[in-house]
């Protein structure tokens, strides 16, 4: 969500719950996050939200440029003053720490042994100098990435795409009537589309390339894996991930405030299927 706008969108996004942040965590994030804006020179800062782990608790900022589909800059901080950025991982490291199980620590320089490997590829890494451990940093931004492709959201409208292929806020955006924000169909995955290639001619006729680039919710695996609710008497929909719990997307209707946060331990629900 909107750093500018965070206070506001917490109390949107928790039911007035202030969604767990002290006054005095608030107050900081308000803060420097204006001072990340400044110093990376991002175009806008999103507050992505917090991972709770044993002994601390990181809290996630996400820096965008002008193409708001391009890759973000992500930062992390022990004390939502200090920030650190981090890099993103080689493939095969992202691999393996989703493959990692139990809490995240709140240490990022804590270790984890490879999760799975081979003994080929064990004595690759030895011959190589690599020893088979995750530093808890590296399995920190793999999450996040994991999360954001899965469950991060946006409404129906909110981006336009150009024909030159970037993608910009939607400055036309006015927000979903209550009817269409009780739809799953009318919010998409933030991310790379994958399923729109599968839709038939028939399907695509009704859509505007410019606005409906991205894949829709509706189709989600498993079924039933979001909730919704309008709360607040129908001012504000609320749609919360049962897949991964602590991911919390409002909107409220007719106006174009809108974001997700994510208050959790970092873990997958692997247990849903079984569950619905």
């Amino acid at each position: 969500m909107e750093a500018e706008g965070l206070p506001g969108a917490l109390e949107l996004a928790a039911g007035g719950g202030g969604a767990g942040l002290s006054p005095e965590k608030r107050a900081a994030l308000g803060a420097s996050l204006a001072l990340l804006k400044r110093d990376y020179r991002f175009e806008a800062v999103w507050f992505w939200g917090c991972v709770h782990g044993v002994r601390g608790t990181y809290y996630i900022a996400q820096g965008l440029g002008a193409d708001r589909a391009a890759p973000r800059s992500r930062l992390y901080s022990l004390d939502c003053v200090e920030w650190s950025l981090l890099t993103p991982v080689a493939k095969e490291v992202g691999e393996q720490a989703e493959r990692l199980k139990g809490r995240f620590q709140g240490d990022p320089s804590f270790q984890y042994e490879y999760a799975e490997v081979s003994a080929e590829d064990a004595e690759r890494l030895l011959e190589d100098g690599v020893e088979p451990v995750i530093k808890e940093e590296d399995r920190l931004i793999a999450t996040i990435d994991q999360i954001d492709r899965a469950v991060g959201i946006v409404p129906r409208g909110a981006f336009v795409k150009t024909p030159l292929g970037s993608v910009h806020e939607n400055r036309n955006f006015e927000g979903l009537s209550l009817t269409e924000a009780k739809k799953l169909s009318s919010y998409f995955h933030f991310t790379e589309p994958s399923n729109l290639k599968n839709k038939t001619l028939l399907e695509k006729a009704n859509w505007d390339p410019s606005t409906d680039f991205l894949d829709s919710l509706e189709h989600d695996i498993p079924p039933g894996s979001w909730t919704v609710q309008p709360e607040k008497g129908g001012a504000v929909v609320v749609l919360r991930s049962l897949l991964w719990p602590g991911l919390t997307f409002y909107h409220v209707p007719m106006t174009k405030q809108y974001g997700y946060i994510y208050f959790g331990t970092g873990e997958k629900n692997l247990d849903l299927p079984f569950m619905l």
